[in-house]
C-alpha cells in the first residue's frame, strides 16, 4: 500500500470517526467491555487506550494489552473485534449487492452494486487472513451482530429480495446507504483506538471508499 496514500486515507478515516459512534467497543462483549487476548512474552507493555462507551454513555480509559503478532506488528482487542464484526458486516453488503443484477431497474445501480461486491469480497478474505495469522477465531459468540451500525434486519433483507425495478432501486439505496454509514462508524472506532497500523490504513481506505459509494448513490436521484 502506498504510504502517502495510506496517510491520506487515515486522515479521511479519522474525519469519519469524529462524526461516528462507538460501534466496536460497544459490541466487543456482552457487558460492553473488550476482552483482550492474553499477551505473549514478547508483548510490549500495556498501553492506555480510550474505549468509547455505548451510545450515550461516557468513554472510559482502561489498560488494554497490546499484543505482538507473529509478523512483529501489534494489535489490541479493538482491532480484533473490528475485524471479526466487519467480516459479518461486509458479507451482508455482498448479499445485498448480489440481488441487484436480476432485480435493479437502473443500470447505474447495477454497476455500482457490482463494484460494491467486487471491492468487499477481497476485503473479507484479507480480514480472515489477518485473524488466522494471529491465531484468532473468525467469530466471537459475545458479539451481537444484529446491533452493528447499519446492519439490516433479516426481515428487511427478505423484503428487498422480493422487490423489482424502481421499488428495488429505492429500497436498495436506502439500505445500502445506512449500511455503509454504519461501516464508516466502525472504521472510525478502530482508527481511533486500534494499535495495528496496517489495519488502521485498511479501515481508513474502507471509510473513504464507502463514503464515495454513498455519494454515488445519492447522485443517482432515483424517481
Amino acid at each position: 500500500m502506498n504510504r502517502q496514500r495510506a496517510s491520506i486515507l487515515i486522515a479521511a478515516g479519522v474525519a469519519v470517526a469524529v462524526a461516528g459512534g462507538a460501534a466496536v467497543a460497544a459490541h466487543a462483549g456482552s457487558d460492553g467491555s473488550a476482552a483482550a487476548p492474553r499477551p505473549s512474552a514478547s508483548s510490549t507493555p500495556p498501553q492506555r487506550v480510550v474505549l468509547p462507551g455505548r451510545p450515550g454513555d461516557p468513554a472510559t480509559v482502561t489498560d488494554s494489552d497490546r499484543v505482538q503478532a507473529p509478523d512483529g506488528s501489534t494489535y489490541n482487542s479493538i482491532d480484533s473485534t473490528f475485524v471479526q464484526m466487519m467480516i459479518v458486516h461486509h458479507r451482508q453488503a455482498i448479499e445485498m449487492a448480489s440481488l441487484a443484477p436480476e432485480r435493479a431497474g437502473d443500470s447505474r445501480l447495477r454497476a455500482l452494486a457490482g463494484r460494491i461486491g467486487a471491492a468487499q469480497a477481497p476485503e473479507v478474505a484479507w480480514m480472515q487472513s489477518w485473524l488466522r495469522q494471529r491465531g484468532l477465531p473468525e467469530t466471537n459468540p459475545a458479539h451481537d451482530h444484529s446491533t452493528m451500525p447499519g446492519m439490516q434486519s433479516q426481515a428487511g433483507m427478505t423484503a428487498l429480495a422480493g422487490l423489482r425495478g424502481a421499488e428495488f432501486d429505492r429500497r436498495f439505496v436506502t439500505m445500502m446507504t445506512a449500511h455503509h454509514r454504519g461501516a464508516m462508524r466502525m472504521a472510525g472506532d478502530v482508527i481511533n483506538g486500534g494499535t495495528d497500523e496496517l489495519l488502521r490504513e485498511v479501515a481508513g481506505e474502507m471509510a473513504v471508499e464507502q463514503g464515495s459509494e454513498v455519494r454515488r448513490m445519492e447522485q443517482l436521484e432515483l424517481a
